[in-house]
């Protein structure tokens, strides 16, 4: 049994993790919210349910390092520690977003945190991290670089190509596949055969499979995987297996059909909700009272009314800027 002195992580490790989570997820909720109300340019990819893959990676590293992300990257932005006001702005599509309004929900970066960006391609953030893992190393000052994908991206030909040459060269890489069960509306073990932590093997280079929807268990092997980067030993894969409790994409019901899974089959996977899970880690381990949790729900209502309120004084973007900031 992970006892609180096994883990490494104190109280306050914990809330921090809590507090994190919960900000990607009641960020998340709100902008599920206004797509519905029809209040936002586009559509959305929701991350609830997979807060703890970001979380705890995340919890490692910091404005130095990198991390390129997937089209459900909201979440990966925010564990980064970017800030909600030019998240939700950038959503909106106004001119005060962290990209000018010119990004969207799947193009938002913000180099200063170390965030290379969203990408609407399957798998193409992952040879942007293994080009910032080469850069890293070269600079020679102790930076990581991590890529978020997802499990249809798993099959992409770029992972093989990054495991072999990071691996080649000992590059300061970690690769993360969320592993959501789904590639889009396809259940993964109708399109992907075999364990994808396994696909790390013939290059040599060390895996693991945890559980996705644990934020400590998350948190333990982003560790060790970002301890080895550091030091110089080369690349990692960490295969998180999680669940995405929203649809694939918020608009999915006005063009599907049917349903891909049951309402049984979700109702299943809320009960592995992380951030519950982690709630309850704290209640039985006397971590933290109801009360330390009650005043950060209070502190992250607080921040999503502020990025609301931020992204809707802001202005949309004039005609003339859609010739800017595309060429340097």
């Amino acid at each position: 049994m992970r006892t609180p002195s096994a883990i490494n992580l104190s109280a306050e490790d914990l809330l921090a993790l809590y507090r994190r989570m919960l900000l990607i997820r009641r960020i998340e909720e709100r902008l599920g919210e206004d797509f519905k109300r029809g209040d936002l340019p586009g559509p959305v990819h929701l991350y609830i349910g997979e807060e703890a893959v970001a979380t705890g990676v995340c919890a490692h590293l910091t404005d130095a390092d990198w991390i390129a992300s997937t089209h459900r990257g909201h979440g990966h932005f925010l564990a980064k520690g970017g800030d909600p006001r030019l998240l939700v702005a950038e959503v909106y599509g106004r001119v005060g977003g962290v990209c000018r309004g010119m990004g969207g929900s799947m193009h938002v970066a913000d180099f200063s945190k170390g965030i290379l960006g969203a990408n609407g391609i399957v798998g193409g953030g992952i040879g942007l991290a293994v080009g910032a893992a080469l850069a890293a190393q070269l600079d020679r000052k102790g930076a990581v670089s991590v890529a978020f994908f997802g499990d249809g991206a798993a099959n992409q030909g770029v992972l093989m190509e990054a495991l072999n040459v990071a691996a080649l060269w000992r590059l300061p890489l970690v690769l993360v596949c969320e592993n959501n069960g789904f590639s889009e509306f396809s259940p993964t073990a109708t399109v992907t055969v075999g364990a994808i932590a396994d696909r790390a093997k013939p290059f040599g280079v060390p895996s693991a499979a945890v559980d996705g929807n644990d934020v400590i268990a998350v948190w333990q092997a982003a560790d060790a995987a970002v301890r080895r980067a550091r030091a110089g030993e080369g690349p990692t894969l960490i295969e998180c297996r999680t669940y995405r409790l929203r649809g694939h994409v918020e608009s999915e019901a006005s063009f599907l059909a049917g349903s891909y899974r049951s309402d049984e089959e979700v109702a299943a996977w809320a009960k592995r909700d992380p951030i519950a899970r982690l709630a309850g880690y704290l209640d039985e381990h006397g971590l933290a009272p109801a009360s330390a949790r009650e005043a950060i729900e209070a502190e992250i209502a607080a921040a999503v009314a502020d990025a609301v309120a931020f992204a809707t004084e802001s202005p949309y973007p004039p005609a003339d800027q859609a010739r800017q900031f595309m060429f340097a």
